[in-house]
C-alpha cells in the first residue's frame, strides 16, 4: 500500500496518485474519493513511533512501469485480494481492502502489494 505525507498543492487523490508512481510504479484513474481510512504506527529512521491516520484512494491500475523511483526499495507482488488481505499486518487496512474487494466484479479482484 503505497503511503505517503501529504504534499503541499496537490489533493489527498493527487497525493495517492503520486504515490503510487514513486512507490509501485503504477498509473492510472483514481478515485476522487477517498475508499476508508486505517491508523497505523509508523517507525520513523530514529525508532520513534508516529500515530498516522491513512486516507486510501482506488487506483484502476493501467500501466506498470519497468522502473521508478523507489524500485530498489520496494518488493512488488501482484495477488488476489484474499492473498492481500492475508499478507497484510494492519488490520485496520485488512478490513478495508475486504470491505472494497465487496463491491468489485469478481473479473477485478487482484490487488497490487
Amino acid at each position: 500500500m503505497p503511503k505517503g505525507w501529504p504534499i503541499p498543492g496537490l489533493s489527498p487523490a493527487d497525493c495517492a496518485r503520486h504515490e503510487a508512481i514513486e512507490e509501485a510504479g503504477v498509473s492510472g484513474e483514481i478515485s476522487s474519493t477517498s475508499i476508508g481510512w486505517f491508523r497505523y504506527l509508523k517507525r520513523c529512521k530514529n525508532e520513534e513511533l508516529l500515530p498516522c491516520k491513512v486516507e486510501v484512494f482506488a487506483l484502476e491500475v493501467s500501466r506498470q512501469r519497468r522502473n521508478w523511483l523507489e524500485k530498489h526499495l520496494r518488493e512488488i507482488r501482484w495477488c488476489s485480494v484474499e492473498e492481500a488481505v492475508a499478507r497484510v499486518s494492519e488490520p485496520g487496512l485488512r478490513r478495508l481492502i475486504a470491505r472494497f474487494a465487496e463491491t468489485l466484479p469478481t473479473e477485478d479482484k487482484v490487488a497490487a502489494r
